[in-house]
């Protein structure tokens, strides 16, 4: 199963470090794969030329779906680009 990759900012993130999905391109990246969001998720996020697994969550403190994510294992996209090829 291909994990779907949709665009997030990383500058939009809670006090919990958990991104927002809530941004214009996130919302294009949605709808352009038909994907609703649901808990547990699993979601390939990048934003430029960065990428990051999350799981999504609902937050109800903010009332909108956020990505868990593990900060230190951000990675260049071009990298992970250059690895597939090999």
């Amino acid at each position: 199963m291909i994990t779907p990759r949709v665009f997030a900012d990383f500058h939009n993130a809670n006090a919990k470090g958990r991104l927002h999905l809530n941004c214009i391109g996130t919302i294009e990246d949605l709808a352009n794969q038909s994907i609703e969001l649901r808990d547990g998720q699993l979601l390939t996020i990048y934003s430029e030329d960065l990428e990051v697994d999350g799981v999504v969550q609902f937050s109800e403190e903010e009332k909108l779906w956020v990505a868990a994510i593990n900060w230190e294992r951000i990675r260049q996209a071009e990298d992970f680009v250059v690895q597939a090829k090999l």
